[in-house]
């Protein structure tokens, strides 16, 4: 199979380079091994062997000719696909697609690639067939993958050498229980290859580039989405969120944020529901408010439209006890204007995912 996939990454290269000349790329192929985290006792014997696999990407090169590439050190950016098998019955192999950025230090030749994506996984949870596989509730997967690798290109026509170490977390993020999640610490060795040998020189950053501060800006957002709570078979139900916040972009790479925010969830409705009509003896009788109010800090990086998203939330009206009362919340967010952006992101209580969130918003 890695056989195949080489020559379909080498036709399209090929195919690619005869489109766009005057662009540059690179292309990879990188083998892995490693060993799932116990980051949850839960999933203790889903540890098992020892997952491998290949990771195979396409990377747009930069040069700094935009003032946003000249920010972060001409990163490249692209797509990868991966293949893992996880190396225990009951988890399977998982395949998955992301893009992804590339940012290098050291004089080039240290990168730290972030990707962010979409995975299949071929064995998920089944009450009959595969009840043991508590880390994948559903086929589809939310993925990150996290690379630090030495890296040297054009050492022959062309060809190059690249080591290292990453991390593969994949996660459904409660859209179906069950969801413990699996995260894969591998070493990773690999190729690359330049379709031109001749590159242009970096433009280097200029002093005070990074300034550009805004005003205090007013913004709103609503984020929506399908999760289901940890009761297996309970069902997935959509949640909604209505939230408003001021941001102060501080320079050219980063805003902070302060919010509030409204959450209904009709999945912990329905929980607190099964609770008060089980015998579980907590007190619980079912007349208990499902709806919970935030206040949050936030980061975003900016990466030209691109940006990371990072906040810190702490629920001031929290009438009934779900995963506790602190929130984090991690995504991106496109900004399709300087008003109108979307993001996805995931939040969660420390490692607890409670929903993917899809978010659209307007900045006054």
């Amino acid at each position: 199979m890695i056989k195949r996939m080489c020559f379909v990454l080498v036709l399209f290269s090929h195919i690619l380079y005869a489109q766009e000349r005057n662009k540059y790329y690179s292309f990879e192929v990188n083998n892995y091994y490693g060993t799932i985290l116990k980051h949850n006792p839960d999933i203790s014997h889903l540890i098992t062997g020892h997952p491998s696999g290949v990771l195979l990407s396409i990377n747009r090169k930069t040069f700094g000719d935009k003032e946003w590439q000249r920010l972060y050190n001409s990163p490249d950016y692209g797509l990868s696909f991966i293949y893992q098998d996880l190396d225990n019955e009951f988890l399977g192999e998982n395949y998955g697609v992301y893009a992804h950025y590339n940012f290098y230090f050291l004089k080039r030749s240290l990168i730290l690639r972030l990707g962010q994506g979409l995975a299949y996984t071929t064995s998920p949870y089944d009450e009959d067939d595969n009840f043991r596989n508590i880390a994948y509730g559903s086929h589809l997967l939310s993925s990150t993958i996290a690379f630090l690798n030495y890296k040297k290109e054009n050492l022959i026509g062309g060809l190059g050498l690249q080591a290292g170490l990453g991390v593969i977390h994949y996660s459904n993020a409660n859209f179906k229980a069950p969801n413990k999640s699996t995260n894969t610490f591998v070493f990773n060795i690999g190729i690359n290859y330049l379709l031109e040998t001749e590159l242009p020189e970096h433009i280097s950053k200029e002093k005070g580039e990074v300034k550009g501060g805004e005003p205090i800006n007013f913004g709103f957002v609503f984020r929506g989405g399908i999760n289901e709570s940890d009761v297996v078979g309970s069902g997935q139900f959509p949640f909604y969120t209505i939230g408003a916040f001021v941001d102060k972009r501080l320079n050219k790479k980063s805003t902070i944020q302060l919010g509030t925010e409204v959450f209904f969830s009709k999945a912990l409705e329905r929980f607190i529901d099964f609770r008060s009509t089980g015998d579980f003896r907590d007190d619980i009788t079912g007349d208990e408010d499902s709806k919970r109010v935030g206040v949050f800090l936030g980061h975003e990086l900016r990466i030209h439209k691109l940006s990371i998203l990072t906040q810190l939330g702490y629920y001031i009206y929290y009438p009934f006890d779900f995963e506790g009362q602190v929130y984090n919340r991690f995504g991106t967010r496109y900004y399709f204007s300087k008003n109108i952006f979307t993001s996805v992101s995931v939040r969660s209580h420390a490692a607890k995912a409670e929903a993917v969130e899809f978010s659209i918003g307007y900045r006054l």
